[in-house]
């Protein structure tokens, strides 16, 4: 079950008396514990019926005489366990589990991992109750999944305004959420995002990002690309190096697979696990750089690396380092 399903079930009064959330996606088992403890009662039934523990300050007893009390003046009554992880007794609660009230609704958010699958209380969670189980998602998920989002709040976005916020944050679902929701108040109902809204209201340059830096580097733009690294020079906090390098190196590794990929653009999509947005910019620079020179841009950008943290290194400036390896790459 996804979380969606969870609060769409909810917001038309279908409730279970367990809902299990776990895995490394929080931003996934925030949102439906934020739904749980703000949405499910009203606010004159939330003063007697609803119970908020954190599993680092609590016990399983404490969390089992909070589920089996009944509700006053109202049907239900719920019950919210945070940070399950940390509390020691945990799996003491699979005596409740296997005999739950059913006045109850009892949300466990356990984040940053999973408990065993293969235990009494993995089965009994499944039988009894909801699972949600939640895993990081890859990048080439993430522009689509910033479109429904932004959809979700009855808003659109254009695709390079969705890879631009997304090559900016990386794989932080929270930290993208609350920059489109920033975006939300500061735009009127009915506007498309743009690359100009992102520059503006996050903070983002539309031209000089690591994402233009990197494709103008697979295009062999001289000039663009020491526009950029220029203006990133004179900007360090817009692109740290040790931030800018990493990305530099995965795009090229990307491009050498292409190199042993039979089939066209959706193959190499696949391949590369990427969007297929980005496949013609990966191309592009394959037929730029061919096998050898592809190679020889990685172990640069290895070696540059090193650099940048002090090995090997007499101190040069990060902007004099980018601007040497620019050309090197290139040439």
């Amino acid at each position: 079950m996804e979380y969606q399903d969870i609060i769409r079930d909810w917001k038309q009064k279908k409730f279970r008396p367990l809902y299990w959330l776990e895995g490394e996606e929080e931003f996934f088992i925030d949102q439906v514990t934020a739904y749980a403890e703000h949405n499910l009662l009203d606010e004159a039934e939330k003063g007697f019926n609803l119970t908020v523990l954190y599993g680092k300050d609590t016990d399983w007893t404490a969390v089992v005489n909070a589920c089996r009390r009944y509700p006053m003046f109202a049907e239900k009554q719920v019950v919210v366990l945070k940070e399950a992880q940390s509390m020691r007794d945990l799996l003491k609660l699979e005596g409740y589990i296997e005999n739950l009230m059913p006045s109850t609704v009892f949300v466990v958010a356990h984040k940053q991992g999973k408990i065993d699958g293969r235990s009494k209380m993995a089965k009994l969670i499944k039988e009894k109750g909801v699972l949600l189980s939640t895993k990081k998602m890859y990048d080439n998920q993430l522009p689509a999944w910033v479109e429904a989002y932004v959809s979700s709040r009855e808003l659109a976005i254009t695709q390079k305004a969705a890879i631009l916020l997304v090559d900016h944050i990386g794989n932080d679902l929270s930290r993208i959420a609350n920059e489109i929701d920033k975006l939300l108040v500061n735009l009127p109902a009915g506007k498309k995002i743009d690359e100009g809204d992102i520059e503006k209201y996050v903070g983002i340059s539309k031209e000089y990002n690591v994402f233009e830096l990197q494709n103008a580097l697979g295009q062999k733009n001289a000039d663009k690309v020491f526009r950029i690294v220029s203006y990133f020079a004179a900007n360090p906090k817009a692109a740290p190096i040790q931030m800018t390098l990493p990305a530099l190196y995965n795009f090229f590794a990307k491009v050498n697979l292409i190199f042993g990929v039979k089939g066209g653009e959706k193959e190499i999509a696949t391949a590369l696990g990427v969007h297929p947005f980005f496949v013609k910019d990966y191309m592009a620079a394959a037929r730029q750089y061919g096998p050898e020179n592809t190679e020889k841009a990685i172990l640069l950008l290895q070696h540059y690396n090193l650099r940048s943290i002090g090995i090997n290194d007499a101190g040069v400036e990060d902007g004099e380092l980018m601007k040497e390896l620019m050309y090197k790459v290139m040439n």
